[in-house]
């Protein structure tokens, strides 16, 4: 039996090791943290349960057909259901949208709330989901790396569509060229954040990121966020492979260009393959210390990070859902200050998610447990203790004008995470959420392949290669790998 390693027990590390079991490979996944899932894990706090890391889950399909590829029905192990409303946005003049996950009922509010016309709003949903279905193949589906993926129908069909892409457009200008409301623009620009960009830079192929939501729809995991990490680890334990947990690889072994197993301090473990779902980044620089980093890649410009304060507050907010977003003044000014000047707004956009809204037991009654997140710039050394301390005067005095109530009063129990703590606990470069950013037009071609060219049977995946950031990319990513392994 062949063997294979798979470094890191991410949401793709995870996706690895269930692909390669059923290839028949024995298989190790080796951990720093005593806990599998990476970014998505959960913690509790005074009475409250708290999703750690990603909390919006969409494409469930990527997560139930590993389950199906093992013979299992994905119900007896992982239940989710689809959300009426994905988010509820927050304007400072007092506007307030419900973006319904029915594509109709969110097309019939947004004319009704921004006086926008439905021509208008379907003429841009159609146009993202032109632009999704000529490149999910080509970009999501593939190594973007390898020539028989040019030598396609599906790239053929995506090339000949270029009017359709918008790349000459930065997304807040493919936005703007949409819509007559100021409000709507800035609701479509908020989808850049979803891998960590900026809609004044990234490129006007981004719409299609909102079609993602708009038309497959928005979810909960009725056991948390962290069930997805969970109930894939199970699946992988059932298929035979081996966890090792706080058990850190130290270097992947090279022989002759060609893979051989890895190793620590403790032990050298032999293996045919290897895969690292670690940061693209430190895999370089820590584990592969001998071989000739990709220097150009691995200096793109960073994502976004977060700061998230996560608080048990004792009151029930009926106006709020699972999804809220309270919206800065000055989008434009909010991303200058995160990518161009690598701190964080006056007036931050504000993220409250509240699980406990769809999971009664994640908070005490007539309480809620709000996770609380700001985009920030990634760790480059700037004094966190102070931007926190900053962040939080500004997130309660935001919240209690909007909200009609003294926020600061409420909150029980806090916890704070920060890029430095991210960078920490995950291994992400600098604490990036998703590895680079977007903001360059040609960001999906610089990402890292799925492969290494040099070292034979060396293979990556996770949210800082192609095809990129979030939970549908990560297990994408994984699902590349698969293909491309023997």
């Amino acid at each position: 039996m062949k063997k294979a390693i798979v470094i890191g027990a991410g949401v793709a590390g995870l996706a690895t090791s269930i692909r390669l079991a059923l290839k028949g490979y024995q298989t190790q996944v080796f951990e720093v943290n005593k806990y599998p899932g990476g970014k998505i894990s959960s913690f509790q706090l005074k009475g409250y349960r708290f999703d750690a890391g990603p909390s919006l889950f969409t494409m469930p399909h990527f997560v139930t057909e590993l389950f199906e590829l093992a013979g299992e029905n994905p119900t007896d192990h992982f239940e989710y259901e689809k959300i009426e409303v994905s988010c509820n946005y927050f304007w400072n003049d007092k506007t307030r949208f419900k973006a319904y996950t029915d594509q109709a009922s969110f097309i019939e509010e947004a004319e009704k709330i921004f006086d926008e016309p439905t021509g208008n709003i379907q003429k841009y949903l159609n146009r993202a989901k032109k632009k999704y279905g000529l490149t999910e193949a080509l970009f999501l589906n593939k190594s973007l790396h390898k020539l028989k993926t040019f030598l396609s129908i599906d790239t053929i069909k995506a090339i000949s569509k270029l009017h359709i892409y918008e790349l000459q457009k930065t997304l807040h200008q493919a936005n703007e060229d949409a819509f007559s409301s100021p409000h709507l623009v800035q609701f479509f620009d908020r989808y850049a954040t979803y891998n960590g960009s900026d809609p004044y830079q990234t490129s006007g192929m981004m719409t299609l990121i909102q079609h993602l939501e708009s038309s497959f729809g928005t979810f909960v995991p009725k056991q948390g966020m962290v069930s997805i990490s969970n109930s894939l680890y199970n699946l992988a334990v059932r298929l035979g492979v081996d966890f090792k947990f706080e058990t850190p690889i130290e270097e992947i072994n090279i022989k002759n260009n060609k893979v051989v197993g890895a190793s620590n301090r403790d032990d050298v473990f032999k293996s045919d393959i290897v895969v690292s779902n670690m940061d693209i980044y430190s895999t370089y620089k820590k584990l592969l210390p001998n071989e000739k980093s990709p220097k150009r890649k691995l200096k793109q410009e960073r994502s976004s990070s977060a700061v998230i304060f996560y608080w048990g507050i004792k009151h029930s907010f009926k106006e709020l859902d699972l999804h809220n977003v309270f919206f800065s003044n000055d989008y434009e000014k909010e991303f200058e200050c995160i990518f161009k000047k690598q701190n964080v707004s006056d007036d931050p956009t504000i993220y409250v998610n509240i699980s406990s809204k769809n999971i009664p037991s994640d908070a005490p009654k007539g309480s809620e447990n709000w996770f609380v997140m700001i985009n920030t710039p990634a760790d480059y050394g700037q004094d966190w203790n102070q931007l926190v301390k900053r962040l939080r005067e500004t997130i309660i005095k935001k919240l209690s004008i909007d909200l009609g109530v003294n926020i600061e009063s409420l909150i029980q129990c806090e916890k704070v995470l920060t890029p430095p703590l991210i960078e920490s606990k995950t291994q992400s470069h600098l604490g990036a959420l998703y590895g680079s950013s977007s903001n360059n037009p040609m960001a999906a071609f610089l990402r890292h392949p799925n492969f290494s060219n040099k070292i034979k049977n060396l293979y990556f995946c996770g949210g800082s290669v192609h095809p990129g950031g979030g939970i549908p990319l990560c297990l994408l990513s994984a699902k590349i790998v698969d293909d491309l392994i023997p």
